[in-house]
């Protein structure tokens, strides 16, 4: 066991592993702005379909030892990049997180990045900070893991921060 994390393109057997994952009711309330039924398995397929389909996006399945731990993707918003990332809540703490959008920061040869996360969520303010992410606005939207408003950093690893990737 060497706990290295590996990235690798998401396959059709990834797919169980996400679900699962993102039935745990304290990580849906720590992402905030995930679905809005996280048990519907449909609109899980129909919007990972969607978004396999659209080759704008970059999805990766984050590995460790062989097994699937989560998944990081980069993807549109506008003319803008952005990243976003789930760890199974399992897995928290052992850096997990970091190292995989470390690595997809890697493979990403546009800059700047931006990032979105919830004010309250220490954890994921901590995996950007450590990439090499800088907070540069406030924005706040209805995040239907809380069911309520929800106030947000807006974040960016700028250019200059190109070579850093988490090291």
């Amino acid at each position: 066991m060497t706990n290295e994390v590996r990235l690798r393109p998401v396959r059709d057997e990834d797919l169980p592993a996400f679900f699962a994952q993102e039935q745990d009711p304290q990580a849906n309330w720590m992402a905030a702005f995930g679905p809005k039924d996280p048990a519907d398995r449909a609109a899980f397929d129909a919007h990972w379909a969607r978004i396999r389909a659209d080759p704008r996006i970059v999805n990766r399945t984050v590995t460790v030892d062989g097994t699937v731990v989560g998944h990081v993707a980069a993807f549109p918003v506008g003319e803008r990049t952005e990243v976003s990332y789930w760890i199974d809540p399992a897995r928290w703490g052992r850096g997990h997180a970091t190292a995989a959008l470390a690595a997809l920061l890697r493979e990403l040869p546009q800059r700047p990045v931006h990032a979105r996360a919830a004010k309250d969520n220490a954890a994921s303010l901590a995996v950007l900070r450590k990439c090499g992410f800088v907070v540069v606005g406030e924005d706040s939207g209805y995040a239907e893991g809380r069911g309520t408003e929800v106030e947000e950093y807006v974040l960016e690893l700028p250019a200059e921060a190109a070579d850093q990737g988490g090291h």
